[in-house]
């Protein structure tokens, strides 16, 4: 799988793609992330991809120019299966989009910035838009890295015990049980005699029951959609 990421800050990329299971999945050749710096494709002397918004107001908007140039010169090399704006007003990422996402080849994630983008991007040039909370940042970087970080754990190879992945929270529309390891007794806290049992059938059955009540109680809003 490739991921183009398109920032105007790239250095608050660079941390989080390069370290844990995405830098392990990066070095294994299962993704390539490619971050692209927007000022390169400025027709701007001084490399600008910002400007003032028309009508006015505070804030900055980045142009339309350098983000259409270096989108065109990406689909130039190779076709995408999306091109996603990261957005406070997008569709909210979930699970459900991650693993449709992971079963892509080439995606492209534009980090907005300052007070976003022409909104002729959105009109034209994007495929999708995607926000991963219900709050605003600084700028669409971290949401593509959550993105990012999200899609690239599901890929075959990303992660040395492929069934982990599938029994994360949310993959099967529940959070995951609580899960304990050693010590078996610290203090007066101990572990559910069940997980000692060895009976893997009563430990699955003990698990989905957990998932269900912790779902019930923290986040009833998984279980309406069903």
């Amino acid at each position: 799988m490739r991921i183009d990421i398109i920032t105007c800050q790239p250095e608050l990329l660079s941390s989080p793609l390069s370290a844990s299971i995405v830098k392990r999945a990066s070095d294994r050749g299962v993704v390539n992330i490619v971050i692209h710096n927007l000022h390169d494709y400025s027709l701007d002397k001084h490399r600008k991809v910002d400007d003032y918004a028309y009508g006015g107001g505070a804030g900055m908007v980045l142009m339309i120019e350098p983000i259409a140039n270096c989108i065109g010169s990406l689909k130039e090399k190779r076709s995408y299966d999306e091109v996603i704006y990261l957005s406070p007003d997008g569709t909210p990422f979930d699970q459900k989009t991650a693993n449709e996402l992971s079963l892509m080849e080439n995606i492209i994630l534009l980090a907005g910035h300052y007070k976003g983008v022409d909104e002729r991007v959105r009109q034209h040039l994007v495929s999708r838009e995607i926000s991963i909370g219900d709050f605003v940042l600084t700028g669409g970087e971290l949401g593509a890295a959550v993105v990012t970080d999200a899609v690239v754990r599901l890929l075959p190879g990303a992660i040395n015990d492929e069934s982990s992945a599938l029994s994360d929270s949310y993959q099967d529309g529940l959070v995951a049980p609580p899960v304990y390891t050693r010590p078996e007794k610290y203090k007066d806290w101990t572990v559910p005699s069940i997980l000692l049992s060895g009976n893997e059938r009563k430990i699955e059955e003990w698990r989905f029951e957990q998932s269900v009540n912790r779902t019930r109680e923290r986040r009833p809003d998984l279980l309406k959609k069903e």
